[in-house]
């Protein structure tokens, strides 16, 4: 191809790429909502009631991916009853979502997620090392403000964002005549996963800063969440952690000090006495 058979070519790419840009652009900040329990302007593009469906197809999946429900019926009685006392006294019962919680099996895995729509899961290994009653409603409110907040509906707006920038960039760079333009393909799917990755790190601070609320709202001793963190360090050791910046969820020390920081804002005069731990 002649130099300026592929300068056109160029031209033309770089002319899609912009188009398909703005239109990434476009339907992101487009899509715009207010939530209605926190009030906050949001950049999701499904409904509710579509959350609401998607964590209920995922749902089945996610048990079996934790070895089902637990057959443990004391401790998914104590689950139900914290979670349901952790939804009733915080404004995430006027929400639109429908809560359940759930218990999973595997006692190998420490984790507790929540998926959109309400459904809140925690796996037997978490909850064996819980100490109190307290650290499980500290884990319970933070997952519930997760579905509250609509983390997942956000999440999936900024991937369909990210990826068509991701795109657009690869296709305004790529050259086959030249391989050094596969770096920049490299270049930007890396750039979208830290953008990605940097939402995910906020929404895990607002959950622990709204689930101090939440818990506090249900008569459970803010601290607790502190000691949800001490657990979780011990679980994970001292070895084979990734460094925090590159970490989904903010190391525990980190986060430690952001729940003081939401006792502290909360209970400016010291946590009241007489709350449960």
């Amino acid at each position: 191809m002649s130099g300026r058979g592929r300068a056109g070519a160029g031209g033309v790419s770089l002319i899609v790429a912009l188009i398909m840009a703005g239109v990434a652009l476009f339907h992101y900040f487009g899509s715009e909502q207010i939530n209605a329990t926190t009030g906050q302007k949001q950049h999701v593009s499904i409904s509710p009631g579509q959350e609401i469906a998607l964590g209920l197809q995922a749902a089945p999946q996610m048990e079996a991916q934790y070895g089902g429900l637990s057959h443990d019926a004391e401790g998914t009685a104590l689950v139900d009853r914290v979670g349901e006392r952790v939804l009733n006294n915080s404004d995430a019962r006027n929400s639109p979502y429908k809560f359940q919680y759930h218990l999973l099996a595997d006692r190998d895995t420490i984790n507790a997620f929540a998926l959109p729509g309400g459904q809140v899961f925690i796996t037997e290994g978490l909850l064996r090392r819980l100490h109190t009653e307290g650290q499980l409603a500290g884990v319970l409110a933070h997952e519930t403000t997760h579905v509250v907040a609509r983390h997942s509906a956000q999440h999936l707006a900024q991937e369909q964002l990210t990826q068509g920038l991701t795109g657009a960039a690869v296709l305004a760079t790529y050259d086959p005549n030249n391989p050094n333009s596969q770096r920049n393909t490299a270049v930007a799917a890396a750039i979208a996963s830290l953008v990605n990755l940097h939402f995910s790190r906020q929404d895990e601070l607002e959950a622990d800063r709204r689930g101090v609320t939440y818990m506090s709202e249900a008569g459970y001793d803010p601290r607790a969440m502190i000691g949800v963190m001490e657990v979780l360090k011990q679980a994970a050791g001292s070895s084979g952690r990734m460094p925090d910046f590159f970490s989904t969820h903010p190391n525990p020390d980190n986060r430690e000090a952001r729940i003081r920081a939401a006792i502290q804002a909360l209970y400016p005069n010291g946590v009241p006495p007489g709350m449960k731990g």
